[in-house]
């Protein structure tokens, strides 16, 4: 499938986009990824036939992995899955249904960005017109921006100072940040913003228990926990107001 596809390519580029870009080396001397492993490019800017199968092994054990913290997901996923325990219903919808719709929206909000990769990187690629360093660079480039506009600056401050990258004080525009600080910047930047919606959905089902508890406790009832008699009246009020539609419009215009 060409999402799969496309998915996979980036995925793997951002495994190894340091070896393009990441070193101050000439494209033809060896960069030690590994003690005692060497990987360079030939005089086309190409890996060799070995490293290529090596790259692609790495990618579809390490694919899901990089695509959860490089795109929209950990997002998506925190709200719906917290939502639930908001409700009331904490094993419902089960968890394949959430990481499921949380793909679906994933695929939504990157689209954008997956379809510049396609444009200008794999369909390129895949027609022998670039070479492999382009292939990473153009891979790279629009994800980072992605990264970059969606991300608190003072998150990638503090993950830039907690870094040991040799000159960091004299990076001054933050999309010349390496992978390796915008990456877990945005990772917590995202988490961030998904405890910010959490409390704000929390309210009105808040809301809800209490009105109920003190209507029991005015009448007297101790023996039915409140969350029993609020729980049906929440799924009404969340159906009502088309709940799902509303987070997930939300959730999707949330990025920029």
């Amino acid at each position: 499938m060409k999402w799969t596809k496309l998915l996979l390519s980036f995925s793997l580029i951002l495994i190894f986009s340091h070896i393009a870009f990441g070193q101050n080396q000439a494209p033809n001397n060896p960069i030690n990824v590994i003690p005692g492993v060497q990987v360079s490019f030939n005089n086309n800017n190409n890996f060799t036939e070995a490293i290529r199968l090596i790259l692609i092994l790495t990618v579809l054990s390490l694919a899901p992995s990089i695509i959860i913290m490089t795109t929209s997901f950990i997002r998506i996923v925190t709200v719906l899955s917290v939502l639930r325990q908001a409700i009331g219903l904490p094993n419902a919808p089960p968890n394949q249904v959430i990481t499921s719709l949380a793909l679906f929206l994933t695929l939504y909000v990157m689209y954008p960005v997956l379809n510049n990769i396609n444009q200008n990187a794999l369909q390129p690629y895949l027609s022998h017109k670039i070479t492999d360093k382009q292939f990473i660079q153009n891979t790279v480039e629009p994800l980072k921006e992605f990264m970059v506009r969606n991300t608190k600056v003072n998150t990638e401050r503090t993950f830039l100072l907690a870094s040991n990258i040799p000159n960091k004080d004299n990076i001054k525009n933050i999309n010349d940040l390496p992978l390796g600080v915008v990456i877990p910047a945005f990772m917590v930047s995202e988490l961030s913003i998904a405890f910010q919606i959490i409390f704000l959905l929390y309210l009105p089902f808040l809301i809800i228990d209490m009105v109920v508890s003190a209507i029991l406790l005015a009448m007297g009832i101790m023996m039915i926990p409140p969350t029993t008699i609020s729980l049906p009246f929440k799924i009404m009020l969340f159906v009502l107001v088309n709940g799902w539609e509303l987070v997930i419009l939300s959730l999707v215009r949330s990025y920029h």
